[in-house]
């Protein structure tokens, strides 16, 4: 693919996510995961080679169309460009996870925490029957900076370095971890090759997440020192190798505490403290929202960068 049309079409996805968000209907990924629950009941075993046979298939499936798609604009920049912005488009959720988290606060703005509850699945996997305003403004904080990383960075990311496919397969590995990818009794096994592809998937881009939280800090009024700061200490007694980095400098940049007990469907996990201010209140939500929209405007433009900097390398 030409380095300029894949630059171009990164760029153009970013735009599109921001300006459109998700589509309003058939929306790719929401095929996808209908595709992988289908599978799931015909392979499911409560054993490991299960679970990779089911991760291969649906992520080599998904790559594969990626590579078909991409190969088929060869020669055409143009449609190499529009075919790169539409995959993009399709996987790419900044836009509505900016969206449901400034709804979660305007629901905790005004006292609605039987709304916020109900909102909150749609950020994450925690169970909000248990958690008043502080614990649900926390879940939301640390849920937007993690998901900066999954929605926007990763996959813009792994598009710069292998086009449709890696925009596709990047997001079909990540829909899988939030499938099957839990330590619950079900997919202790079966979930292992999906988690543990995100992980290897997510590593670099977790950290550049990071980094870019720490860079545009001060357009929210935080420190880039701080964020990096956290990020170094505070990061690795994170259960998560990923989550850890991107929690801990977004508390570092927004000076606020992160981390406690944390209440899953199929158990609780007490999390470490991340940063060393105060509690988060709905206001550093909000604030949250924006480091997250000032970090994947960055890693657009990063992204772009890369693309034109690997086709130079190759010669494209």
């Amino acid at each position: 693919m030409s380095r300029r049309a894949r630059a171009a079409g990164l760029l153009a996805a970013a735009v599109a996510d921001a300006a459109f968000g998700d589509p309003a209907r058939w929306h790719p990924v929401a095929g996808f995961g209908a595709l992988a629950a289908a599978l799931e009941r015909q392979l499911y075993r409560d054993r490991l080679l299960a679970g990779v046979a089911h991760t291969a298939l649906l992520v080599g499936a998904a790559a594969a169309v990626g590579a078909v798609v991409e190969r088929a604009g060869r020669g055409r920049p143009v449609v190499q460009a529009g075919v790169t912005a539409v995959a993009g488009w399709a996987v790419l959720g900044g836009a509505s996870l900016a969206s449901q988290g400034s709804a979660l606060a305007d629901e905790l703005a005004g006292a609605d925490v039987a709304a916020a509850r109900r909102r909150l699945p749609a950020l994450c996997g925690r169970d909000p029957s248990t958690l008043d305003t502080d614990g649900l403004v926390r879940a939301g904080v640390e849920s937007v900076a993690e998901n900066t990383c999954d929605a926007a960075v990763a996959p813009l990311l792994w598009g710069s370095v292998a086009g449709v496919p890696g925009l596709l397969g990047y997001r079909a590995v990540n829909t899988l971890d939030a499938m099957v990818g839990y330590r619950s009794q079900r997919y202790r096994r079966f979930g292992w090759a999906a988690a543990r592809a995100d992980d290897v998937l997510n590593y670099l881009p977790a950290r550049v997440t990071a980094a870019l939280t720490a860079a545009v800090a001060p357009a929210v009024g935080g420190s880039p020192l701080a964020a990096l700061r956290a990020w170094r200490r505070d990061a690795g007694a994170h259960p998560s190798p990923n989550a850890g980095p991107v929690e801990a400098a977004a508390a570092g940049a927004l000076g606020v505490r992160l981390g406690g007990l944390t209440v899953y469907p199929h158990g609780s996990e007490q999390r470490p403290v991340l940063g060393d201010g105060r509690p988060p209140g709905v206001a550093d939500l909000r604030r949250s929202v924006r480091l997250s929209r000032l970090v994947i405007a960055a890693a657009a433009g990063l992204s772009a960068a890369l693309a034109l900097r690997l086709g130079h390398r190759g010669g494209a």
